[in-house]
Parts: C-alpha cells; sequence; structure tokens
C-alpha cells in the first residue's frame, strides 16, 4: 500500500522542455513512472523522447488521461499560473518543484484551488516518492527501498538522508513526501499524517521539521490526538541564530517563536521519539520499530 501515487499513476510535465524539466522526466521514466504527456505554450506537436508535448495541460489530459501534473515551470515564467492552469484542468494532484515562487502568487493559487479536488504538493518540494512505483520530483532513486514506513518532510535533502539510513537499516518505506519549506505550501504536515495513518500499508512515520513557523506544533497536537502509529520526528536548524534564515523562506526564527527547542519540546510532549541528531534517525526507527 501507499499513499497519493502508485504504478498506476499517469503524469503529465509543465515545463518539460526546460533543462530541468528534461532532466527529471528522464529519471522519473527511467524509475517507471508513467509519464504520459509534457505542457509547454507554442510546444504543441512537439515530443521529449517520444513523450507528446501539449500546448496546454487541458490538452494533455485529453489525450492521454493523465491524472498529476509535475510542474518544473521556473517562477519568473509564472509557476504560479502554471499551478493553477493544472488545477482548472482537472487533475487530481499537483507536484511543484519550482522555487522561489513570490508569497502573493502562491497566496492568490493556493486560493484557487479551495474547493477545487486538487491538490497540491509544495512548491520548492522534491516531490513524491513510493519505492519501487512511481517517483514524481527530483530525489535520487538509490536511496529508497519499498517498505512500511512513511516519511514527511519540510525538507529535501534530509528526507533522502532519513530513506537512505532506513534502507541501509533494512527498513524500506511506504511513501515519502516533501512538503516543500516555503511559507506558503499546499499540503501540511496533518495532511500528509492523516493519510498515513489510514493507510494500512504504512505502520510507523518519519516527521522531518525545521525551524520556523509552526507546522511541527500543530503536527504534534495531531499526532497526540489522532494517530495510532508510532512517530518518529527530527527538527532541523537547532543552532540558527534568531532572525536569520537558514535555507528555506519558511525557515525563519521570529518574534521568539519557531525554535527548534520549543518544536522538540512540542513532538516529546506528544509522545513522539525525537532522533538527537541527523545521524540517528534510523536508529531511532528501528529502536520504536523493536
Amino acid at each position: 500500500m501507499s499513499i497519493l501515487v502508485n504504478k498506476n499513476t499517469k503524469v503529465i510535465v509543465q515545463g518539460i522542455t526546460g533543462r530541468s524539466g528534461r532532466f527529471h522526466t528522464e529519471q522519473c521514466v527511467d524509475y517507471g513512472t508513467q509519464i504520459v504527456a509534457g505542457a509547454v505554450p507554442g510546444r504543441g506537436g512537439t515530443d521529449v523522447n517520444g513523450i507528446p508535448v501539449f500546448d496546454t495541460v487541458a490538452q494533455g489530459i485529453a489525450e492521454t488521461g493523465a491524472d498529476t501534473s509535475l510542474i518544473f515551470v521556473p517562477a519568473r515564467f509564472n509557476a504560479a499560473d502554471s499551478i493553477m492552469e493544472a488545477a482548472d484542468a482537472g487533475v487530481e494532484l499537483i507536484v511543484c518543484i519550482s522555487e522561489h515562487i513570490p508569497i502573493l502568487d502562491m497566496v492568490k493559487a493556493k486560493a484557487f484551488l479551495n474547493g477545487k479536488q486538487t491538490r497540491l504538493i509544495g512548491p520548492n518540494c522534491p516531490g513524491i516518492i513510493t519505492p519501487g512505483e512511481c517517483k514524481i520530483g527530483v530525489m535520487p532513486a538509490f536511496a529508497y527501498s519499498p517498505g512500511n514506513v512513511g516519511i514527511v518532510s519540510r525538507s529535501g535533502t534530509l528526507t533522502y538522508e532519513a530513506a537512505y539510513q532506513l534502507k541501509q537499516l533494512g527498513i524500506g518505506q511506504s511513501t515519502c513526501v516533501g512538503i516543500g519549506g516555503d511559507p506558503v505550501i499546499g499540503t501540511s504536515f496533518v495532511d500528509v499524517l492523516k493519510l498515513f495513518e489510514e493507510d494500512d500499508g504504512t505502520h510507523a512515520v518519519v516527521l522531518i521539521g525545521e525551524i520556523g513557523g509552526t507546522a511541527e506544533e500543530t503536527a504534534a497536537q495531531f499526532v497526540q490526538e489522532h494517530m495510532t502509529k508510532p512517530v518518529v520526528g527530527f527538527v532541523a536548524g537547532q543552532t540558527a541564530p534568531p532572525g536569520k534564515r537558514m535555507g528555506h523562506a519558511g525557515a525563519i526564527i521570529s518574534g521568539g517563536k519557531g525554535t527548534a527547542a520549543d518544536k522538540i519540546e512540542s513532538l516529546k510532549n506528544a509522545g513522539i521519539a525525537v532522533a538527537d541528531d541527523l545521524t540517528t534517525i534510523g536508529e531511532t526507527v528501528a529502536k520504536v520499530l523493536g
């Protein structure tokens, strides 16, 4: 079992003809993902390694039956508009890799999604992978293996690290979701935790947070009140100075809130086993699983 994506997922790539779009599309196809179409205005009628390209997402869906969009459109070329185009075309899942989308643009895009049957993951995220079945994003495939531990993370790199540690210990993953590190994102920790709780194929969850905002505290409360499966946590940025952004746009401590210490305390109070440092995430999961 898995959440959100599997071997039957059909993907259309927005921005497939760009350097990043082309490269990562090839990587996803090599993994076994069904990339059935691309969408780039003005490029309709062409193809990328045999994958047909359409002028619009709607045209691509009509011709190929795609149900998921993978977005590599750069922020300067209106990546937020690409999100809204995909949602308007009726895709079930949008995975937006694009970085540096202005906050106001994302506020508009997120508002546009209200009432639509479309889930957005990202932006500024590594994507989502169900190991052995479907990779939609930029994550290195070698780090993952099929299994029963779900991962949800604000950090792309730490997602790979956690998955690889688990793999080295013989512990596979059900699905791994990078929700993104921007202040305005489509899918939250709680959204993913709900899906993992309902998934029979997920027996435990790793939650990787970072400084800034209150997403981890909200997730901790959800875990305490609703999760029956064990959760292991880790919070990056424990040595970050207040007022300085660390990596992601959302990773900034301000007003005395959003510190790693506060988040770790919330996780522990919720009964979550928190890894002492980055290198012990896998070991902590192994101990929890017994």
